[in-house]
Parts: structure tokens; C-alpha cells; sequence
């Protein structure tokens, strides 16, 4: 019966995101529907490394900014199709996860935080300082966007569905790895590391796995951002940018696909209900989130699971 109502809400959470640009057809808000969908993608990759594994990191803008900028250089450069310069962003991908998980055997907790936040800091520098390469300052503009069919996709709503059919993608395949043997271990090496490595489980194996794993969902992400927006600009992918991806899925769950995309939504969504405020909407959005974080430390998933258990 719970198997069958989970799958019952995926349809209908599938459905009410095929009509969403439709009953909402504002320009501005598709825009920010299709930067929630983005966000979204890297919530399932973030998901993997700290809310499975239990390994902080705050690097994922850097990885961010690695998709956008391999998949933008290339297309504008060397005239490719973003199509193969995706697939060269998901081997970017697949090394800065190897990259980042060997200091992970090492390092935990404060550490490894300030070591992630150095590898995103350091991205961001390089790409403000390349001016030959990069853009500098000035980014890179005129990227074009993704063909289908000889179609290339444009406007705000193609771009939304778009967008969507990646979520969907990536959501089906966060779903089959958190319920899979390596999805077990993720959360084995969160809950107690030392009983993992009594029972002969490679614990440095399965970390290097969770950061390939969200790198490589972050670089895609960055991927299809760089497409959508056509610009794209160093200054975008600050430490800020980091700390909200991990605000996403403290919010929601952490662990859990739809507390992925229900921080998602919220984090991405909720200031912009809140403009009327005017020069404190800021102010009550940090407020807001910070009571959030105090009084449901397990995110707001957390909270209707409780109420499940005492009904």
C-alpha cells in the first residue's frame, strides 16, 4: 500500500509539473521554475555525498561552475554540439569527484568543509582571472542552446520542459541508487563508519563514489544552465551559492528525494514570495530559514513523518 501511494505521488508530482507553465504562464516565474528545476538536480547529486554519507560539502559551486563554463568554452569556441560537450562535462565530472573524495579519507567534519570551500574559491578565481580563455569579468556570452530534432529549444517554456525531462532523468536515477547496495552503504558510513569497516566494506571506495556521483549531477546542472541562460558570469558562483545548495536539503530531508525537491523549491521560490516586503524581505527570509533549521532539524519531511507515525 506505501509502495503504491509513493508511486501515485510521483505520477501526480510529475503531472503537476507538466501543466505548472501553463496555469503559470508569467515570464519571470517560468524563468525561476526553470532555475528550480536546475537546482533541483544538484539537491539529488548533494544529496548523495551529505545528506547519505554524512560528508559536508560546500564546493558544490565550484563544480557548478565547472559544468557551465567546460560546456559554454566548448560550444562557443570549438562550434560542437552541447549535446557532445555534455557528455565531456560528465567526465569533468567523474574527476572532480575522484578529485575531491580522496580527501575524504582523511579529512572529516570542519576540515573537509574548509577544503571543499578552497576547491570552489579556487574555480571561481580562475575563471574571474583567465581573461584570454574565460572571458574574465565578462563571461561568456552567446552560448547557443541544445537542438532536438533540429529544434532548437529557445523560448522560457521549451526550455522548462526541457529542463524537466533532465529532472526526471536524474530523479528516476537518484531513486534506483539510494535504494540500491550502494545507497545501503551511504548510509552505513553516516550512521556508524567503524561498524562499515568491521563488516569489509571498502569505506573509501564509497565515498569516492558519492562525490562522483554529486559532481556529476552538479556538472550536468551547470551544463544546462550555461545553455538555458546563454551567459554566464564567474562572479554567479560565489560561497553563498554552496551554502544554499546545502540549505536545500536541510530544509526538505536530507536522504530523501523528496526533501531534495521540496528544499529546492523553497529555498528557490520563497524570496521572491516575499518581495512585497520590500528592503526586509532578505531579513525574513534568514529568519524564516533559521527557525526552520532550529525547530526542524530533519528537515520538514521530518515533521510529516512524525505526524504519519502518530496518526
Amino acid at each position: 500500500m506505501s509502495k503504491t501511494i509513493k508511486r501515485y505521488g510521483y505520477v501526480l508530482a510529475v503531472a503537476a509539473a507538466l501543466l505548472l507553465p501553463q496555469v503559470v504562464s508569467n515570464t519571470y516565474y517560468v524563468t525561476m521554475f526553470c532555475l528550480t528545476l536546475i537546482y533541483i538536480i544538484i539537491a539529488f547529486g548533494l544529496n548523495f555525498i551529505t545528506g547519505m554519507t554524512g560528508q559536508m560539502n560546500l564546493g558544490t559551486a565550484g563544480i557548478f561552475c565547472l559544468g557551465a563554463y567546460t560546456s559554454a568554452l566548448l560550444t562557443t569556441k570549438t562550434s560542437i554540439s552541447p549535446w557532445i560537450a555534455l557528455i565531456v562535462v560528465i567526465g569533468v565530472g567523474f574527476l572532480i569527484g575522484v578529485g575531491l573524495g580522496y580527501p575524504s579519507f582523511r579529512l572529516e567534519g570542519v576540515y573537509l568543509s574548509l577544503t571543499t570551500i578552497a576547491f570552489a574559491e579556487a574555480v571561481r578565481q580562475l575563471a574571474n582571472n583567465m581573461t584570454d580563455f574565460t572571458g574574465g569579468a565578462q563571461g561568456v556570452r552567446n552560448i547557443p542552446p541544445f537542438t532536438v530534432f533540429g529544434y532548437e529549444i529557445t523560448s522560457k517554456i521549451q526550455n522548462y520542459y526541457f529542463i524537466l525531462a533532465f529532472v526526471i532523468l536524474f530523479g528516476f536515477i537518484s531513486y534506483r541508487i539510494m535504494h540500491s547496495k550502494w545507497g545501503r552503504a551511504f548510509i552505513a558510513i553516516r550512521d556508524n563508519i567503524d561498524a562499515v569497516s568491521t563488516c569489509g566494506i571498502n569505506t573509501a571506495h564509497i565515498k569516492i563514489i558519492a562525490f562522483t556521483l554529486a559532481s556529476v549531477f552538479g556538472c550536468v546542472a551547470g551544463g544546462l544552465y550555461a545553455h538555458y541562460s546563454s551567459y554566464i558570469n564567474a562572479s554567479t558562483f560565489t560561497l553563498n551559492l554552496s551554502v544554499t545548495f546545502v540549505v536545500m536539503i536541510l530544509i526538505g530531508g536530507m536522504g530523501n528525494l523528496w526533501g531534495c525537491i521540496l528544499g529546492a523549491v523553497i529555498v528557490s521560490m520563497l524570496p521572491e514570495f516575499l518581495r512585497f516586503l520590500g528592503e526586509y524581505y532578505q531579513l525574513t527570509y534568514s529568519i524564516l530559514i533559521l527557525l526552520c533549521i532550529l525547530f526542524m532539524p530533519g528537515g520538514i519531511l521530518s515533521v510529516v513523518k512524525k505526524l504519519k507515525r502518530k496518526r
